[in-house]
């Protein structure tokens, strides 16, 4: 970012908003009887939960060496997109950017806002072609670039974020949701130097809650501060939060899990390259591939007959299929049914 403000990126009628704040919300109440918000005295989840939800912010400030006032909570880092989209994009005026491909929710929420949705083509290795990615926000007027690193569906990192951040008067939002199987580090580092930097991370892929829906963004405290003014009261429900606080707790779930997942990409890396139907593997940096196959309409017909449930991506990229991740004994049955399919 060069030498905007954010304030000048955020439209003016939520600059205006006021957010809705609890009673609850004051540390000075933490009163026994609470008559304030209509709940039934009875029940075994009868209460609202925290809005602000301190226990959760206070606990991934001390795990990512942050304040707690740099953090929001998402229920799912699908809704921190559309809030982040609604904060900075006047409907009818204002546009995005995205990779293609790329998350689909991107263009998504900007479409149900009004906004208009450009996309920058990656190369042959989907990578970004830095002097498009130029062309494009010299000419055009954007607000909001999301870049997906590692980038579903393809799997591989976004190289050198800082290029973008330094080229570019608008927020940045790097979506690291896979970053735990990447081994790459987090833009999270970089906060301090871009104020336009918003890092989204999730609890869906490597620690294994994708039930709970809870996601986080990690930014300045003034993009922060936005976020929670626009953000529904209570977004995060009880459950999850109690469940997320109590799984970290124990760190070790999470290299666990990801070490798991890890040995299972590399066997099945190792399976791919003995089986007829597969033309391409590409690299990943994720809990899954995307896979070109000899003929796709096949086996993709071959998996649904067995119950094997994969996304299919083409015509958007021709003759591929995004599979993710399973356990041994999933993956074993994946590799059975493909190793019988002949090209």
């Amino acid at each position: 970012m060069k030498n905007n403000s954010i304030k000048t990126l955020v439209r003016e009628n939520i600059l205006k908003l006021q957010p809705y704040i609890s009673f609850r919300d004051h540390n000075e109440f933490s009163a026994p009887v609470l008559l304030d918000a209509n709940e039934s005295p009875f029940g075994e989840c009868n209460r609202y939960p925290d809005s602000t939800q301190k226990k959760l912010k206070n606990r991934l400030a001390e795990l990512k060496k942050l304040s707690s006032g740099q953090i929001a909570v998402g229920n799912g880092s699908d809704e921190l997109i559309d809030l982040i989209i609604k904060i900075f994009c006047e409907p009818k005026k204002d546009s995005i950017l995205m990779m293609n491909p790329s998350f689909a929710m991107y263009g998504f929420y900007a479409t149900i806002n009004e906004n208009r949705v450009l996309k920058l083509d990656l190369d042959e290795n989907f990578n970004i072609i830095k002097e498009d990615f130029l062309k494009t926000v010299n000419q055009e007027d954007i607000k909001v670039f999301f870049l997906c690193s590692p980038n579903n569906p393809t799997g591989n990192s976004v190289e050198d974020v800082e290029f973008f951040l330094q080229n570019f008067n608008g927020i940045v939002v790097v979506d690291e949701a896979y970053i735990e199987f990447s081994g790459n580090k987090s833009s999270i580092e970089l906060l301090d130097q871009y104020p336009n930097l918003i890092v989204l991370q999730t609890f869906s892929k490597a620690w294994g809650i994708a039930g709970a829906r809870v996601g986080m963004a990690y930014a300045s405290e003034e993009i922060i501060t936005l976020i929670n003014t626009v953000k529904a009261p209570y977004n995060v429900n009880v459950l999850s939060q109690e469940l997320i606080l109590k799984t970290l707790d124990d760190e070790s779930i999470l290299s666990e899990n990801v070490n798991m997942i890890l040995k299972e990409v590399s066997w099945l890396r190792d399976q791919f390259e003995n089986i007829d139907c597969i033309e391409k593997v590409f690299p990943t940096d994720a809990n899954f591939f995307l896979i070109k196959m000899k003929n796709i309409d096949q086996v993709y017909g071959k998996m649904l007959e067995k119950e094997i449930l994969t996304s299919r991506r083409d015509p958007a990229i021709p003759g591929c299929i995004r599979i993710n991740v399973g356990n041994r004994q999933e993956n074993e049955i994946l590799i059975d049914l493909l190793k019988n399919i002949q090209s």
